[in-house]
């Protein structure tokens, strides 16, 4: 076995590192999911809060795991958590209030 086979046939001046496409120069590159599901995440979490509708409070979870399994690392971190700890929240509250299991919404 010879050194040169042991290398592989790669060339080290053709390798060149990618780069994904900046959203500044193309905005429909990016994804509103994690926003939208946020936004929901939050008006769900205060139904539930404010009205003891335990299916809200669930849905309010469902949406905040959605926006964080969605988001980019570069997101404000502070606010995904903050809908996160509303939506738990709303959960341990209409739970606490109701121990009762949870009645379907129809």
């Amino acid at each position: 076995m010879s050194a040169n086979n042991m290398t592989g046939p790669q060339r080290v001046n053709k390798i060149i590192r990618y780069k994904p496409p900046s959203t500044e120069a193309n905005p429909t590159l990016e994804d509103p999911t994690p926003d939208y599901m946020n936004l929901l995440g939050m008006i769900f979490s205060m139904c539930g809060l404010m009205l003891k509708l335990k299916w809200c409070a669930w849905i309010a979870v469902y949406c905040s795991f959605i926006s964080f399994a969605n988001s980019r690392s570069s997101e404000d971190t502070k606010q995904m958590m903050s809908s996160f700890m509303l939506s738990i929240s709303a959960v341990v509250m209409s739970y606490l209030q109701n121990p009762q299991p949870m009645s379907p919404p129809w």
